[in-house]
């Protein structure tokens, strides 16, 4: 099947706002082979021959013997496509083809599912995917300018419509992404419950622990924790020793599925934009009171006030702060 091809769009800054400001789509339309593009490709039925090793039935391999297999059939699909991990944009490729097995595992794809793939880099992970039943739509290009501009939702919606889905299905998201733009994956995809029922990620470890068990009153706790649990229901799944890369990282990884969560579902704030705005207007002097980063807002008495009676001193910091108790304290101080 030819590819899509999204138009690039002109460079635009990352919006680091939460959530995301939503973009205008795009229209899909072919164009020239070299031209810069970020390619969509849906991949229906066949495996990637040549992508993914797998051990003959008639002639079972050791774990040792399938590790080898794995480690050369990646590096033979590299260079048959002229591909050369780019350190500066944290490109680890994945070796271990029993990885990307407990990788769809634990997004529990089935049969019939419709996936959003990221990056798919040599079409090991798309083939486990197509081999359980899976329809692949695969972002080809994962830069951090060209992922936050290709306009997933329209694309999605092509391949949703005219599929005879039960009114509550929704398609499933699995990547193993670069690790430099995990916070941006999650920013665009998590406000999307309406389309996506899980986003799996193959995550830098410490990236990973720092999404799903913040610690309050630790300089680990900041905006994105508030703006993950507000959007998702985050797991850890397991870890993946940095052996299992080419080239080999300095870190491990590890696997964090996102259940993401539908509008109905979400904490109630009169705006989701004034709620995260505050939010990080809150963490931007890390170890200053509420009173004093959040008085543009307010007077520091009201704030002061709407403190007490959250149940918290007047001399609370953010970090002191759970997500329950960010929206009860921006329902009390925000103005309609």
């Amino acid at each position: 099947m030819h590819p899509l091809v999204l138009h690039s769009l002109p460079p635009a800054p990352i919006d680091s706002s939460f959530p995301p400001t939503p973009k205008p789509y795009s229209t899909l339309s072919p164009l020239p082979h070299n031209s810069f593009a970020t390619i969509i490709r849906e991949v229906k039925t066949a495996k990637l021959h040549g992508f993914a090793a797998s051990a003959s039935p008639s002639t079972p391999k050791t774990k040792t013997q399938k590790q080898d297999d794995d480690y050369h059939t990646t590096l033979k699909a590299l260079n048959s496509k002229g591909r050369f991990p780019r350190k500066s944009l944290g490109q680890h490729y994945m070796l271990n083809g029993s990885i990307n097995e407990q990788l769809v595992g634990a997004a529990d794809v089935k049969e019939g599912d419709v996936v959003l793939e990221i990056g798919p880099g040599t079409g090991s992970l798309t083939n486990v995917l197509v081999t359980v039943g899976a329809t692949v739509l695969a972002i080809e290009k994962v830069l951090q300018e060209d992922f936050t501009r290709c306009h997933i939702r329209s694309h999605m919606s092509l391949i949703m419509e005219g599929r005879s889905f039960v009114e509550s299905q929704r398609a499933k998201v699995v990547a193993n992404i670069p690790f430099n733009t995990s916070t941006d994956v999650v920013k665009q995809l998590l406000p999307m419950g309406d389309m996506f029922s899980e986003v799996v990620l193959l995550l830098q470890e410490e990236a990973a622990l720092r999404l799903v068990d913040p610690s309050l009153r630790s300089s680990e706790y900041r905006p994105i924790n508030i703006f993950v649990n507000f959007y998702s229901d985050p797991e850890y799944k397991f870890k993946v020793p940095r052996t299992n890369f080419f080239p080999q990282p300095k870190v491990d990884a590890a696997v964090v599925a996102f259940r993401l969560k539908q509008a109905l579902d979400y904490p109630r704030v009169s705006s989701t934009k004034s709620f995260f705005s505050m939010v990080n207007s809150a963490f931007n002097g890390k170890r200053k009171m509420l009173r004093k980063t959040l008085q543009h807002i307010c007077p520091p008495t009201e704030i002061e006030a709407a403190l007490s009676e959250v149940g918290f001193q007047t001399t609370s910091r953010p970090e002191e702060l759970a997500l329950e108790d960010f929206v009860k304290l921006h329902n009390l101080i925000s103005k309609p």
